[in-house]
């Protein structure tokens, strides 16, 4: 990838980050963890890859995306944001009673959500009946889903595993945030998913890796994802919980707990110097 691409893509990574956490320090509520730790999948997604348009979002041939972890709707929210499907301003209202950006994704009332979503498991499942939708069409659109590594604890997870399989979803691209830490700590203690890449194999999913925070990665695996005919692809995406703010990076305490004004200032002090490096 260019250097100026990739400078592109940090920059508005960067600014996501800041969002999240301004969303989550107004509400005083939220999940800035693991929204945080998806901030570069999504800038590459939302400003490189999809085929999207903020001036008609409900395109029938725009490429869809969903967030199945949709507790890191401070993420979406932050890159919707940042892509023009609303005023950046609105972001402060997040989990307000006043505002329309809830705590979790809501494809009725937020332009540029393509899917409700909050129960784990649930978003993969919308994600295949989008991609099945699109084959039966005829569309050439593509659908794209980001899951928690936790969330692979959710039995219908693989379910929808084995159903995008079975459907030969080639036009299906999921990626699995996998950091190691979910709330009550390192997944491997608390209900083991791995190893991932062997199971997805297993029911008949491409799997190819990729680190969430390397825009040259990413971009070798989407490319792997579209080169890639009659599977669905998984893109297990190395990641850091917390990227991007030191005293949250690998800490499963921030998983879902709002900064105070003191880290709230300190977090962004951090990211505006790494803006400006």
């Amino acid at each position: 990838m260019e250097k100026a691409k990739k400078e592109m893509l940090a920059q508005k990574a960067n600014h996501i980050r800041q969002h999240i956490l301004t969303e989550v320090h107004s509400a005083g509520a939220g999940h800035p963890g693991g929204s945080l730790g998806i901030a570069d999948i999504l800038s590459y997604l939302y400003f490189d890859v999809m085929n999207i348009d903020p001036k008609n979002p409900k395109n029938p041939d725009r490429d869809r995306f969903v967030l199945s972890k949709g507790h890191c709707a401070p993420a979406l929210y932050g890159v919707l944001a940042e892509r023009g499907y609303f005023p950046v301003a609105d972001l402060k209202g997040f989990r307000s009673i006043d505002s329309y950006l809830e705590g979790h994704p809501d494809y009725k009332g937020i332009p540029g959500v393509d899917m409700s979503s909050g129960s784990l498991g649930q978003g993969i499942c919308a994600a295949n009946g989008m991609a099945l939708a699109g084959k039966l069409d005829k569309k050439e659109y593509r659908v794209y889903a980001v899951l928690g590594d936790g969330e692979l604890e959710e039995g219908q997870v693989w379910e929808a595993a084995m159903f995008a399989a079975h459907y030969k979803l080639d036009n299906l691209t999921a990626f699995v945030d996998y950091n190691g830490l979910q709330i009550d700590g390192d997944i491997t203690k608390v209900m083991n998913p791995t190893p991932i890449d062997a199971k997805f194999a297993a029911f008949g999913w491409n799997v190819v890796y990729a680190d969430a925070h390397d825009f040259d990665s990413l971009e070798a695996a989407i490319a792997a994802a579209k080169s890639t005919k009659g599977q669905p692809t998984v893109v297990v995406a190395k990641s850091t919980k917390g990227k991007g703010v030191s005293f949250m990076e690998n800490q499963a305490g921030w998983h879902g707990k709002a900064p105070n004004d003191e880290e709230y200032a300190a977090a962004m002090k951090e990211l505006e110097g790494n803006c400006n490096e």
